[in-house]
């Protein structure tokens, strides 16, 4: 070990300020134990180049495998989310053409019936059997039996297509909380590691 004073000057800077000779070697030895001691103990707490660069490249070879293991969860992740948002839009059309048909069906039948009553009413009254008064009561009575069959078959269609907004509104809300987890997830990861790194 090297010392970076020269102990051999110590001695004659000592000598020449009243000491003897050996007292002044003893001095300079006591002072180079305490040098020695007190490096010691700060090489103890210290490590060399090697084995600060070794513990890096292992940190760095660490980091890259959490990394290719982040980038293969993220794409699996995301792709299953994308499948499952295409599944579900799949499913809605599907939902959203089966309603337009039964309300294209419901209207056809409304009005196909509305025209058949009809027809048989102008024959009724053409026939001379409505000139009877509670004949008109009871045709009276039939129409608004219509218009109350009309507008509950209206009420069960507006139901419909509230609950299939309401059943698209909570599916989208699915697929945004599912979407905002996986991305935070992914940067508490991400923020492990550089910490890991710092």
């Amino acid at each position: 070990r090297r010392l970076y004073f020269d102990t051999h000057a110590l001695v004659c800077l000592l000598e020449e300020n009243g000491f003897t000779t050996q007292q002044s070697e003893v001095i300079v030895s006591a002072l180079v134990k305490i040098m020695n001691t007190n490096l010691d103990m700060i090489y103890k707490d210290m490590v060399t180049k090697v084995q600060q660069e070794i513990a890096l490249q292992q940190v760095m070879s660490h980091i890259a495998g959490v990394k290719k293991d982040m980038i293969i969860l993220e794409k699996s992740e995301f792709s299953a989310l994308r499948s499952e948002n295409e599944k579900i839009k799949l499913e809605l059309q599907q939902i959203k053409k089966q309603v337009m048909d039964e309300i294209t069906k419901v209207h056809a039948d409304n009005k196909l019936n509305l025209n058949l009553e009809k027809s048989r009413v102008k024959e009724l009254v053409s026939s001379g059997y409505f000139r009877n008064i509670s004949a008109l009561g009871n045709l009276q009575i039939w129409h608004a039996q219509q218009d109350r069959a009309l507008t509950q078959t209206d009420r069960k269609i507006d139901t419909e297509v509230a609950d299939l907004k309401t059943m698209l509104e909570s599916h989208k809300l699915d697929n945004i909380k599912y979407l905002a987890g996986s991305v935070f997830t992914c940067l508490t990861v991400a923020l492990g590691f550089y910490r890991l790194w710092i």
